[in-house]
């Protein structure tokens, strides 16, 4: 079981430090700072606000509120239009934890690319 925690615990360190800065929006987050973005190009936006929650988006597409039980079928939809895609995960930073693991959780079952969104310090 300390295995899968310090598994989840350098993902979670990876993402962070490979976040990114990509389309404004619209939906009310205070995200989490990093010292670091990078220019990965995620055209698929999952969002997590302060109140649990979830809205999606594909592309230029506008955030779409959804439950938590639709966020692996909207995925893997847009992963079929674009199986390079990654994933930008909007988490508000006063979300509990395990909220941004059930996230990160759904892209490790499905190979996606996620990348946790920050802002910059």
């Amino acid at each position: 079981m300390a295995s899968m925690t310090d598994m989840i615990f350098l993902l979670l360190i990876f993402f962070m430090i490979t976040s990114t800065v990509v389309i404004p929006n619209a939906i009310k987050v205070v995200l989490p700072q990093s010292q670091k973005q990078t220019a990965a190009k995620p055209l698929t936006r999952l969002t997590i606000d302060a109140q649990l929650n979830y809205y999606v988006a594909f592309g230029k597409q506008k955030e779409k509120q959804i439950s938590f039980e639709e966020i692996a079928p909207f995925l893997q939809e847009c992963y079929a239009k674009e199986p390079e895609m990654y994933v930008a995960l909007y988490a508000d930073e006063t979300i509990p934890y395990r909220e941004v693991v059930k996230a990160l959780d759904i892209a490790n079952q499905n190979q996606f690319k996620m990348v946790l969104v920050t802002r910059p310090n």
